[in-house]
């Protein structure tokens, strides 16, 4: 009869110890090159231009304005989540093919070590490394904005007119009905000769007909432009972030895993990040959109903070071009929410499990 104590270690033998995920950290942590890579990238990119910025506002502020303004922080953030997915990435297929190219797969298998549990901790090890790093340059981004840039004000201005903050589709109705020559200017309306708004008796009721979500999408991107973000926001788009550099990270394991080649799984994750999905994002292929939804990078888009989304020129969408950036402008229409749920989870089990089988069936 088996023992309950060999029974219980029968049964964790799965989980990895503290000591191998130790191991498995300073594995990464010798990676000298890769770690300069992923903390320039990451850390080092924000806090030279936000440096520079603060030197040249310190010496002559006269001429150059405070170092953090709301629209720095969007392009930081997105700047910070995009090279954040391609050093996790190549994070992830270091530590998924570290032990072949070391030659040393073939001595852990003999330790009778569980396989499971040699991928496992492989999983903490490197998102002990990533998040921290990640972590800190958001919350540089996140202090300079709010203590060394703009002061905030108790309204936004749209097409000239001051229109309260943090306003609901109901509030903005309600101001609209309050104002109605002021949104008119704000908002447009029917001209006379002189090509100011004519004020009518149905001004306010044309203003919050049928376009009254057009109008309350550009006066949330007006307001995301030119305000700065709560903290609220600000801890949703550090967790939007976090979450992308989980998602490349494990995508980087399970495919380093599966072709035990680091160059070729962090170059076709870049290529997935950079130029696939801005591509599949902006154009709806016929017959294909379900196969579009399946990238986790248009899930990622759509759940993108609002305090990220808007566009260039206070318009709708997001900031960027077509192949470093574009996030958040998608152009194909968006998926229910249990489905982009479903991407985004099956990314992460999915890739988790190829690279855990990968590494259960690998020869020794």
């Amino acid at each position: 009869m088996t023992s309950p104590t060999l029974g219980r270690s029968a049964l964790t033998a799965w989980a990895p110890s503290w000591d191998l995920i130790a191991t498995r950290h300073l594995e990464l942590r010798r990676r000298r090159g890769l770690l300069i890579v992923t903390a320039l990238l990451t850390a080092g990119v924000p806090v030279l231009i936000l440096g520079i910025r603060m030197l040249f506002h310190a010496f002559d502020p006269a001429s150059y304005g405070p170092a953090g303004s709301p629209s720095l922080f969007q392009d930081l953030s997105n700047l910070i989540a995009q090279f954040g997915f391609l050093v996790a990435a190549a994070v992830g297929a270091a530590a998924g093919t570290s032990d072949l190219s070391e030659g040393v797969f073939r001595n852990l298998v003999i330790t009778g070590r569980s396989r499971l549990a040699l991928y496992l901790a492989r999983i903490p090890a490197g998102l002990a490394i990533l998040l921290p790093i990640v972590a800190l340059a958001f919350t540089i981004v996140c202090l300079v904005t709010s203590y060394a840039g703009v002061p905030d004000t108790a309204s936004v201005s749209v097409g000239g007119v001051a229109i309260p903050l943090h306003l609901d589709q109901a509030g903005l109705r309600s101001w609209i009905q309050a104002h109605p020559h002021q949104a008119a200017i704000a908002f447009g309306s029917p001209t006379g000769p002189n090509g100011r708004p004519v004020p009518t008796t149905g001004q306010a009721s044309h203003l919050t007909g049928t376009r009254l979500a057009t109008f309350y999408s550009g006066y949330t991107s007006q307001e995301i432009a030119g305000a700065n973000p709560a903290v609220n926001e600000m801890i949703k788009i550090g967790l939007w972030i976090e979450l992308d550099i989980g998602i490349a990270f494990l995508a980087g394991l399970g495919l380093g895993s599966l072709t035990g080649q680091r160059t070729l799984s962090t170059i076709v994750l870049i290529a997935l990040q950079i130029i696939v999905t801005p591509l599949l994002a902006r154009v709806a292929i016929p017959y294909f959109l379900d196969g579009q939804r399946l990238v986790v990078g248009i899930a990622m888009d759509q759940l993108r903070p609002a305090g990220l989304a808007a566009g260039q020129g206070g318009g709708p969408g997001g900031p960027g071009g077509l192949l470093f950036g574009g996030h958040g402008a998608l152009g194909i229409p968006p998926m229910p929410t249990w489905a982009m749920i479903s991407v985004i989870a099956g990314w992460v089990v999915g890739w988790s499990a190829i690279g855990a089988g990968r590494m259960m069936t690998r020869d020794a």
